[in-house]
């Protein structure tokens, strides 16, 4: 059985869950001791703060202890750092070089690496860079953010100027995509070769995350994931955003170095992603099946809830009911 180690776990229930039932040995680790995926893995941790000097050597002494084989992170806020010290961890980190999460970390820098490349991208500046006859609306986004926060629709020049005086995030200017929205679940091996790509569709999402959604059979957004992932240098799992106004224009809006928010829908559509990430750790070479997947799986999603109990000790554990 292999040991998975999840950082950053919060409330990625979904994720640790689809491992274990994988057959994975199932590892979590948090800060904050309320995090429910904690408590839906076999085993877990507090960690220190992701600035804190000794949060790598807290993830490695895990890695030991628990022989841990793969490392999987689910939020963006230590992909840099596990990136830059994945010798140190002891186990596979489901990461690309620390260039490309830097890359992707900064919306900004990702636009303009796609832009580079000929991949369809919105038009975006610098807020100093702005252009005087600019069109409206325009967003100001945080070059560095997640969940849909810090981002602001201005209507003109003068509700642009009031946002960027008083945006706390360093940001920068972005065109209004006309047409539908879409994600693409992505999975790439080590050497960033794509072994699958499933579109969904965003029927309606909450602080930037997928509620309701569907998987769709469309060729083009298929490719579009595919070409994207190899071209930015994604290992393990990504989720591509995009806009589509007609075929052939897609404009590609993130590219987030995770599973996604929605990661149970390409699951239920067959992606198997936590077996292919257990079968990197292996050391095997999976075959990609780009677009084999189940279409037309529709996911709506609920709150659910996990009760813990404090013992004598001060350590929460679940609740046997």
């Amino acid at each position: 059985m292999s040991a998975v180690l999840f950082t950053c776990a919060g409330q990625r229930v979904d994720i640790v869950t689809a491992f274990g039932r994988a057959g994975a040995e199932t590892v979590a680790a948090d800060l904050n001791p309320l995090a429910p995926a904690l408590y839906a893995a076999d085993r877990h941790f507090l960690a220190p703060r992701i600035d804190d000097p000794g949060y790598v050597h807290a993830l490695a002494e895990a890695v030991s202890r628990y022989g841990v084989e793969l490392l999987v992170p689910l939020t963006d806020l230590d992909l840099t750092i596990l990136a830059e010290h994945r010798g140190e961890l002891g186990a596979l980190v489901l990461l690309p070089g620390p260039e490309v999460a830097e890359r992707t970390n900064d919306k900004y820098e990702t636009h303009l690496f796609l832009q580079e490349r000929g991949i369809g991208s919105p038009a975006a500046w610098l807020p100093e860079e702005a252009p005087s006859n600019l069109s409206f609306p325009v967003l100001v986004k945080a070059r560095r953010g997640f969940g849909s926060r810090n981002i602001f629709r201005a209507e003109n020049r003068e509700e642009l100027d009031f946002y960027l005086e008083r945006t706390p995030a360093d940001s920068f200017v972005q065109e209004v995509c006309p047409g539908e929205e879409f994600s693409m679940d992505v999975f790439c091996d080590l050497e960033g070769r794509c072994l699958n790509s499933i579109p969904r569709t965003m029927i309606e999402s909450k602080g930037g995350e997928s509620i309701k959604g569907m998987t769709i059979a469309d060729d083009e957004l298929v490719a579009l994931g595919r070409d994207v992932s190899e071209a930015i240098g994604v290992v393990g799992p990504a989720t591509v955003q995009c806009f589509r106004a007609s075929p052939g224009d897609c404009r590609v809006t993130d590219v987030n170095l995770r599973f996604g928010g929605a990661f149970p829908l390409p699951l239920a559509a067959g992606s198997d992603y936590p077996a292919l990430a257990m079968a990197l750790a292996r050391g095997e070479q999976p075959e990609p099946r780009v677009g084999e997947f189940r279409a037309g799986v529709v996911m709506t999603r609920f709150f659910s809830e996990t009760f813990l109990v404090r013992g004598e000790d001060g350590v929460l554990t679940r609740l046997s009911q």
